[in-house]
């Protein structure tokens, strides 16, 4: 039976790699975008060029009230492809923060809080009806949640209480048998932060020199990493926190 996967911010970064990773498996495609619909055209003609189909619908991961409709839309979505419920969700999208303990505002914190914790719990429990039993759920954390790069606290916090939340998933959906797993991905030449890592040649030096493959990773490092691991080959892996950082600050 051919599988269905949904995943968050998957227009560009390492949502586009997990996109495109799932598709070369086999699988079809629902993702998100925020607000660039010619990254999210792009995607999907790259999927139906690897012979699968993709569906792009847009989301702002921070507001919760626009979450009901969007499940509607995913359902209809769904009948698209022929299909009641998906099989895997993958917890992408988010936003970056830099700033010091000491500065940081509560709007920033309230911002980063809405899209990287409280989106992610709030659209999983609304999806839940749509998931098929036996499903998989992936949400993205970030190496900063174990190594401590100061200015990087609010965001690491929130990520560490995504990989908290992933434990407490997994627990109260065994029942439907939906594992749920957190990938922790380290350092990724991307466009995230404003391009801090693939832009900066110091930034992208240091990273190098911290991690034991002796560079910084790429999207492509990760994306493929998450379609194995909602593959069935991985079916009994569950409520693990999985770093993907090519061994950053061992």
């Amino acid at each position: 039976m051919e599988k269905i996967a949904l995943v968050t911010g998957g227009n560009r970064g390492l949502g586009r790699a997990t996109v495109l990773g799932l598709a070369r498996r086999g699988v079809d495609l629902i993702f998100t975008y925020n607000s660039a619909v010619a990254l999210a055209d792009e995607v999907a003609r790259d999927v139906e060029g690897l012979g699968r189909k993709a569906i792009p619908i847009q989301l702002d991961m921070g507001r919760t009230s626009a979450f009901e409709a969007f499940v509607a839309r995913v359902a209809e979505a769904l009948s698209e492809l022929e299909a009641h419920r998906f099989d895997y969700l993958v917890n992408n999208a988010g936003i970056s923060h830099h700033n010091t303990f000491e500065h940081t505002t509560e709007e920033e914190l309230d911002a980063i809080y809405r899209v990287n914790f409280k989106g992610v719990f709030f659209l999983t429990q609304a999806l839940l009806p749509l998931i098929n039993d036996g499903g998989r759920i992936v949400n993205i954390s970030s190496g900063l949640a174990r190594i401590i790069v100061p200015g990087s606290g609010a965001y690491g916090a929130l990520k560490a209480a995504l990989e908290v939340l992933t434990r407490y998933q997994a627990k109260e959906l065994g029942p439907r048998r939906i594992t749920v797993n957190a990938v922790a991905p380290g350092a990724i030449q991307t466009d995230f932060s404003g391009g801090m890592v693939r832009d900066n040649p110091e930034l992208n030096r240091q990273v190098a020199e911290m991690t034991a493959l002796g560079r910084a990773g790429v999207a492509d490092d990760i994306g493929p990493m998450i379609a194995a691991l909602l593959s069935d080959d991985n079916r009994w892996v569950n409520a693990q926190r999985i770093e993907v950082s090519g061994g950053m600050s061992i």
